[in-house]
């Protein structure tokens, strides 16, 4: 029987996945060498601007099928702690012109809840395992 936390970890997990994946695909649309100069703009190493498109891309679409979500949501962690270290803190919790970093601080809260926690419901992972999906 599945329990009502495993649902919720598959619902964190989901939502997360498709919120990178589409950050991910942003940052292809915008084109990697532009995502660079910024990144070099506010004074990151640009080839950091690949990893992390990269990140958001590949870790959004691992978290969706439920591959390596420990893992992932550790990554996606970093990448919030970053983003909001050297772009968002300086704008406030809730900016007054631009978005602050409470978006930030919610996406890092699900990571957080993943790398703790997992989830292995409708999972790759759990499947790979040869599970039926429903102990974490």
């Amino acid at each position: 029987m599945v329990q009502k936390y495993e649902v919720s970890l598959l619902i964190i997990r989901v939502v997360l996945g498709i919120t990178f994946l589409v950050h991910g695909i942003a940052k292809l649309q915008m084109g990697l060498g532009n995502v660079a100069g910024w990144f070099e703009s506010i004074g990151i190493m640009s080839f950091l601007g690949y990893v992390v498109a990269y990140i958001e891309l590949l870790g959004g679409i691992a978290l969706i099928i439920g591959i390596g979500t420990r893992i992932v949501s550790a990554l996606i962690a970093f990448v919030m702690i970053g983003a909001i270290f050297t772009s968002k803190l300086s704008i406030g919790f809730i900016g007054a012109e631009a978005a602050g970093y409470e978006l930030d601080v919610a996406l890092l809260a699900m990571a957080a809840v993943l790398v703790i926690s997992g989830s292995k419901l409708l999972s790759l992972d759990q499947k790979l395992q040869g599970g039926t999906g429903g102990q974490v």
